[in-house]
């Protein structure tokens, strides 16, 4: 393994000087980094909502597993954090059955509707429209995947009868809980959910006034969705009277009506398919397959890293050092920018995943990143083994900051990791019986060509959109679950996910150590190196600079939740950035 070569000792001597000139900075912008672990013995449970969680683990000490608490936990969500996931999106989940020792992917994205065409998002002046622009209203609402890849994974591995596990949100729903700080802030800051009255009669007073944080809010026709749902399974949501709403609602929309049909609704099916792993150094990392690009990228991170001692770049002082930065970032830009061309629904597109995941590939790519300097603007996609050429466009599709996560660990060790999401905060703004209609065909890319080559990521009809959702396990060398992991976070979540996978296998950290890390990493935009504002981090960006680095130093607001083994049990982190909480 490489180590620092004498020509970087300057460098790295004045990136020192300058961190500890920001070491009066508080580590989390929050102000909550000296948040502890929370020790467990038998079980843990991490949400993004204390209430949420308390669902999770009522279940659980009921006698649910983990696959049972995390349908309690996501209705849950949908009411305390509605911002950010819920019954009208999609939600990717990776399970470890422990009795059969197998690990299983169920893949619950949403999908676009049968009219949907590669120029859907293409201006009448011909160029890709505002994002903005294409997320209020219909257009942007695929076929939600949320209950059909719960009641998939809930028929093959639960323990509760499946109207047990509705009986935490229905009460909530219909009794009313205080809405969060999160939420009431969230509400205030967006511009568009008085566009369409259900959303605004919801989200605000009857004087106009947004919600405070506080408040009890009642949601009693979503309770009605969930005791239908919850007495007759999810064809309840996908068939009838609440499909029909939908459709009504995403094509009478008053901004951008679409196209969806009730017939896409009811031929949704969620998918099983086969985790992707990778071995990096002595651990199994097993993430999510396409159509999310986060399994692959995160693999793609580590096994460039794997050709350098990230031990010699521990954290110092609550912040990543200079050199952990760096090569953090360039491994990041290589991977983003594979990512970008090879990566989508693999139902459309075949992407060449054993040769962008091949070990000699990897060690080819970090062969590109020198200790001396950083590389000059973008990085460019590779050419993995059996591509002879790259014949597809380069897509960098927007995906901004919202989306969930959840992370569970019971009694008999089946392991949890579910990423679930709407897209951008409260999805299409587009309300019906209580919950949002989420914007995930925002999440394709909007130019369904580059340079006359088609893009990989473009809008087709019945296609998954590709999404950065990373939730992830990790196995040590005896085949036992160690880690579970994963984060919300837009395009964003590859970085934050694998930062904490190094901060817990290279620098050993705990896992709420970890996550409690400032963020940093690349996403190849421009071949911009963020790091996250208000943090120790940020006192690293002129020695950054001096190494070649075009620094942006940004609000990186992660939601990461993590269990990790331990010796007498479990430690489980939650996200100090956010509202969530551990119990076990």
């Amino acid at each position: 393994m490489n180590r620092f070569p004498a020509l970087i000792v300057l460098v790295l001597a004045a990136g020192a000087a300058l961190a500890q000139q920001g070491q009066q900075a508080p580590e989390i912008a929050t102000g909550t980094a000296a948040r502890q672990a929370v020790k467990t013995r038998h079980f843990a449970i991490a949400a993004a909502n204390p209430l949420a969680t308390q669902a999770g683990y009522d279940i659980i000490k009921r006698g649910g597993n983990a696959v049972d608490a995390a349908v309690a936990v996501q209705l849950v969500l949908n009411l305390a954090e509605p911002q950010s996931s819920g019954i009208g999106g999609g939600a990717f989940i990776l399970h470890y059955d422990a009795r059969a020792g197998k690990l299983a992917a169920y893949d619950g994205r949403e999908t676009a509707p049968a009219a949907a065409r590669p120029d859907r998002f293409i201006g009448p002046d011909g160029k890709p429209m505002q994002f903005y622009g294409a997320v209020v209203g219909g257009k942007s609402v695929g076929v939600p995947g949320t209950l059909r890849v719960l009641e998939m994974a809930h028929r093959k591995h639960g323990r509760l009868k499946w109207a047990a596990l509705f009986e935490p949100a229905i009460r909530l729903a219909e009794n009313g809980f205080a809405v969060s700080p999160r939420l009431a802030a969230s509400i205030a800051a967006d511009k568009f959910l008085t566009r369409q009255e259900a959303a605004r009669r919801y989200f605000h007073n009857a004087d106009g006034s947004p919600l405070r944080a506080g408040q009890n809010l009642r949601n009693p026709e979503f309770a009605a969705v969930l005791r239908r749902v919850a007495n007759e399974g999810a064809d309840a949501f996908y068939n009838g009277e609440i499909a029909r709403d939908i459709v009504a609602a995403v094509r009478g929309a008053p901004n951008n009506p679409g196209d969806l049909a009730e017939t896409d609704i009811a031929g949704y099916q969620a998918k099983q398919r086969e985790p992707v792993c990778g071995d990096y150094r002595v651990h199994r990392v097993c993430g999510f397959p396409l159509p999310s690009s986060g399994g692959m990228s995160v693999l793609q991170i580590l096994g460039m890293l794997e050709n350098f001692d990230m031990s010699a770049s521990k954290p110092v002082g609550g912040a990543a050092t200079l050199m952990g930065v760096h090569l953090f970032a360039e491994a990041g830009k290589l991977a983003y920018a594979d990512r970008g061309l090879y990566m989508a629904d693999p139902d459309f597109v075949k992407a060449p995943v054993a040769g962008l995941l091949d070990k000699v590939y990897l060690a080819e790519r970090a062969a590109l990143i020198r200790y001396s300097a950083a590389m000059d603007g973008a990085a460019k996609p590779g050419v993995p083994k059996a591509m002879k050429t790259a014949s597809l466009g380069a897509d960098n599709a927007l995906e901004l900051p919202s989306t969930s996560h959840i992370a569970v660990v019971d009694r008999q060790g089946n392991a949890l990791s579910m990423t679930t999401t709407i897209e951008d905060a409260f999805g299409s703004r587009l309300m019906v019986r209580g919950f949002l209609l989420n914007n995930e065909l925002t999440d394709f890319s909007f130019a369904p060509e580059e340079n006359g080559r088609p893009v990989a990521n473009r809008v087709e009809a019945n296609k998954r959109p590709r999404s950065s959702m990373a939730p992830v396990i990790v196995f040590d060398r005896a085949g036992r679950v160690q880690l579970v992991a994963g984060s919300p976070g837009g395009s964003a979540i590859i970085n934050y996910v694998a930062k904490t996978l190094v901060g817990v296998l290279d620098w050993g950290l705990d896992v709420q150590q970890a996550i409690s890390l400032p963020n940093f990493g690349s996403r190849n935009f421009g071949g911009a190196t963020e790091l996250e504002s208000n943090t120790g981090v940020a006192a690293l960006q002129g020695g950054l600079r001096l190494l070649g680095h075009n620094v942006r130093v940004t609000e990186f607001t992660s939601g990461l939740q993590g269990i990790q083994r331990s010796p007498g049990g479990w430690i489980g982190g939650a996200d100090p950035r956010r509202e969530g909480i551990v119990l076990g």
